[in-house]
């Protein structure tokens, strides 16, 4: 779930999966749908697969389970497409529906840039000659304005340096040497897709997904980092996605909380609860605007369970 939620963060619409041979919903059919209602988007396409695998009075009975089960949500009037992706079957009429309910947002290039970091590599192999070490590639989406080779960046909320024995976040600064959108080479990149952007960065810091979950753009123009993150707090009524749906209990004091904040995922404690806002104290600080949209998920049955969403405040 952590990972579809920083996933989707970068998305500007989704298309929900539901398996025709399965009865609908399914517990992590419901999960999925609440997120996107959570998150906020709203441009839903249904894909209804593996039709090659059931009869047609099977498929039109399942056809009506996701009418009924969409009913009253955000997905309640997305279309809804028949599939079969193993044998290629109607992917043409999946594509023309996708283009039209999910249509490029204008966008504003004059605007300071922002770029997610869902990824990050080292993409050195060992044994190799000093000579021939790359620095550091980020990988993500990015939002808002334009990133151009050679662009100096910043990367928050950075690594963390003790100081005066106590752990602080410093942003991190370098520059792009080169930017690939898919396996295409470019100079500079626009929103929409994911983008490889290599930098000047020692690859130490980006191995093993290091940076994955902090923002990069220009210096100096990012949002704020935040150690401790006060939002509003709105809950679902149940639980969605156990086997057994559970009355969503207010939060308390001292409670754990995962929260996915972009493509950032942290934990933290509860420090401070009221009954329709919260502050979390964070165990790994997190780069966002005030008015961002937060997922907050509590351990329910030994795992990580989505209960409802925040704004953050301050």
């Amino acid at each position: 779930m952590a990972t579809m939620l920083s996933g989707s963060a970068l998305m500007d619409g989704a298309m929900l999966v539901i398996a025709a041979n399965e009865s609908c919903p399914q517990p992590q059919t419901k999960e999925h749908l609440m997120a996107l209602e959570l998150i906020g988007i709203k441009k839903i396409v249904i894909v209804q697969n593996k039709i090659d695998v059931v009869t047609q009075a099977e498929a039109l009975e399942h056809y009506k389970q996701i009418k009924r089960f969409i009913k009253g949500t955000i997905a309640e009037n997305a279309p809804i497409i028949p599939v079969s992706a193993q044998r290629g079957i109607n992917v043409g009429a999946l594509i023309q529906t996708l283009d039209e309910v999910i249509p490029e947002p204008a966008r504003d290039p004059e605007i300071d840039p922002v770029l997610l970091i869902a990824r990050s590599f080292d993409i050195n192999k060992p044994g190799g000659s000093w000579r021939d070490v790359k620095g550091g590639v980020i990988g993500g989406s990015l939002v808002r304005g334009v990133l151009r080779e050679g662009d100096e960046i910043e990367i928050r909320p950075g690594r963390q340096v003790q100081v005066e024995n106590r752990m602080k976040w410093e942003p991190i600064t370098t520059k792009i040497t080169s930017i690939n959108a898919g396996k295409v080479k470019v100079t500079e990149a626009a929103p929409g897709g994911l983008l490889g952007i290599a930098t000047k960065l020692d690859p130490a810091l980006t191995k093993s997904d290091a940076l994955a979950g902090q923002v990069a753009g220009r210096i100096g123009e990012l949002p704020p980092v935040w150690d401790r993150l006060k939002f509003d707090v709105t809950l679902m009524d149940r639980v969605v996605g156990a086997d057994s749906e559970q009355v969503i209990e207010p939060l308390k004091h001292k409670e754990p909380l995962m929260l996915s904040v972009g493509t950032a995922v942290t934990v933290g404690v509860v420090v401070n609860a009221r009954k329709n806002q919260v502050e979390v104290q964070l165990k790994r600080a997190v780069c966002a605007e005030v008015g961002s949209r937060i997922a907050i998920s509590r351990q329910v049955g030994g795992r990580w369970r989505l209960i409802g969403m925040g704004v953050l405040v301050e």
